[in-house]
């Protein structure tokens, strides 16, 4: 989710290993990646891979994964995914974070199951994380069936996991600063597309009582 670089000439890269990765490896292996798209069973990694459909070589790109692709508040206590952020941000100093959500997100489908009175586990514990999100899908997208209320959810969470790291300091200085930039990255596994955005920090707005982003230098790779 976090990576070192400067913006326009990472992302065009970025952009021309993607493009890379769908006529030379997704085209030839469509019916696998096909499959892919409606279920994963893993054996040893999951089934979006940054380094893999982006082109990411050792070295260049600190990589934080969890269910979901969720950020969680500062305030919600410590996790390994903000202690890899505080260490990403801190120490290797990167200069943009990217967090990338994908369809038919298993974690995501989770979340917009849970029911309030149901016994929570490991897994419902961690993705209610991105309950604001919900709130904001279901609010948005009443009229729409659940696989597209899912789909929506699963953009709309990258956006609240970008906002949820403007509760952390060091990252909201070096974001204000203008040292450190916020992405959102979308893969559609069915057709092999990739969105990215970029996060308007002048438009957003945290606090207690509500929040709301805006987006910029938005691109669909295809």
């Amino acid at each position: 989710m976090a990576e070192a670089g400067g913006d326009h000439e990472l992302f065009g890269l970025m952009k021309q290993r993607f493009l890379s990765f769908k006529n030379h490896k997704y085209m030839k292996e469509l019916e696998h990646f096909q499959a892919l798209s409606k279920a994963q069973y893993p054996k040893v990694i999951a089934k979006v891979c940054p380094s893999n459909i982006l082109g990411f070589q050792p070295g260049e790109a600190f990589m934080i994964r969890n269910i979901a692709n969720l950020v969680p508040l500062m305030k919600n206590g410590p996790s390994e995914c903000n202690a890899a952020l505080e260490f990403a941000v801190t120490t290797l100093e990167v200069e943009n974070i990217l967090v990338i959500g994908h369809s038919s997100c298993a974690g995501i489908e989770n979340l917009m199951k849970i029911q309030e009175d149901v016994e929570s586990s490991f897994i419902n514990k961690w993705v209610t994380n991105g309950n604001v999100a919900k709130l904001r899908t279901k609010a948005a997208t009443a009229h729409l069936s659940f696989a597209q209320q899912c789909r929506f959810c699963e953009k709309e969470s990258i956006n609240q996991s970008l906002l949820n790291m403007l509760s952390y300091p060091w990252i909201e200085d070096k974001v204000r600063s203008g040292l450190l930039s916020l992405h959102g990255g979308y893969y559609n596994f069915s057709s092999c597309t990739f969105e990215k955005w970029t996060l308007d920090f002048n438009g957003c707005t945290v606090n207690e009582e509500s929040s709301s982003y805006a987006i910029k230098e938005q691109e669909f790779w295809s």
